[in-house]
């Protein structure tokens, strides 16, 4: 039996979707967009076009992931 290799990954099976969701009720927009100063948090923000922008940006969705983590720390 080979191991799982995502056993180590703590975002695995938590989609973007969910991510974004989450630092949106924990933050808010205006902080979120303080914190990641990305267009899609900062002017008219929605799941939608965040995740539209966040989907082809790697950087922007690895600063995301990050700050995700970093709230289950908490």
């Amino acid at each position: 039996m080979t191991p799982n290799p995502q056993a180590n990954n703590p975002l695995h099976g938590i989609t973007l979707e969910t991510i974004v969701i989450h630092l949106v009720d924990h933050f808010g927009w205006e902080t979120l967009g303080g914190i990641i100063d990305i267009r899609c948090f900062n002017f008219d923000p929605s799941v939608k076009s965040s995740l539209t922008f966040l989907r082809k940006t790697p950087w922007a969705r690895q600063r995301v992931e990050e700050l995700y983590l970093q709230t289950l720390d908490q």
